[in-house]
């Protein structure tokens, strides 16, 4: 049986091309305790609608853990207090009645903040456009056996093909890190014979452009690992690093 709670919210809100922000605090009063995240952000914003207000501005899509599109910090976490759950899956029963939710953007150089909750995370796209990709010819599928993968290669490469480009990892980092996400992609291919022709030049491309968004280095703090809604091991930081290593130590002795 759902109950109801009471909650203050402690929002973020920063309008469109301001530079500054602020927080304010709102009365989520009757919340049932079966609503989602962003359901009760949608009751919140329907009040403020009604009261002539600016609704508060979020990122969702699917609302199914699936697309990666939410995200925003609560109380500290990056997606809330649950672990392998995404913001739009995090459910109102996980708090308790009278609690105070601080609520904010993801903080990181290279996701800006567009407006209140929202964050600019297309340098996420600039990385994979780099590199994180295979090219070969389109057309029809080949037979599921003409290329032998191993059963430990096939699962690990299946792991990291799970990052759904959140950012929580970013956000979660001390450093802004990107580097769990870089990691993910990187390992995706380089674990499948697929990805091998172009692993060298794919994973100095990806590094660059990371480096040039802004983000920072990892220093082995294991937040993101924590953060990260599909839980993606810091393994696939090591592999990328060897990765990077091979690649430059390939390129330096021709």
């Amino acid at each position: 049986m759902s109950k109801t709670i009471n909650l203050t919210l402690k929002v973020w809100r920063q309008k469109c091309g301001d530079p500054k922000g602020l927080f304010e605090t709102y009365k989520a009063k009757d919340v049932d305790t079966d609503m989602s995240f962003l359901e009760m952000l949608d009751v919140l914003n329907e009040r403020l609608i009604k009261d002539g207000k600016d609704p508060i501005s979020f990122d969702h899509d699917c609302r199914e853990g699936i697309c990666g599109a939410c995200g925003a910090v609560v109380n500290g976490q990056a997606h809330g207090p649950l672990e392998g759950t995404t913001l739009c899956q995090l459910h109102m029963r996980n708090f308790n009645d009278g609690q105070t939710l601080v609520i904010e953007p993801w903080r990181a150089k290279g996701f800006p903040v567009l407006k209140d909750l929202i964050v600019d995370r297309s340098s996420f796209d600039r990385i994979i456009q780099a590199g994180g990709f295979i090219s070969i010819k389109s057309g029809s599928a080949p037979d599921a056996h003409a290329i032998p993968v191993s059963k430990p290669d096939s699962d690990r490469a299946m792991d990291a093909a799970q990052c759904i480009g959140c950012g929580a990892c970013v956000a979660a980092c001390p450093n802004g890190s990107a580097m769990l996400f870089v990691g993910a992609k990187v390992s995706h291919f380089a674990l499948l014979p697929q990805g091998r022709v172009e692993a060298s030049q794919r994973v100095q491309l990806m590094v660059k452009q990371m480096d040039r968004e802004g983000f920072g280095n990892c220093s082995n703090e294991y937040e993101c690992e924590a953060a990260c809604p599909k839980e993606i091991s810091v393994a696939n930081i090591a592999r990328m690093n060897k990765e990077y290593r091979n690649s430059i130590l390939s390129t330096d002795s021709k």
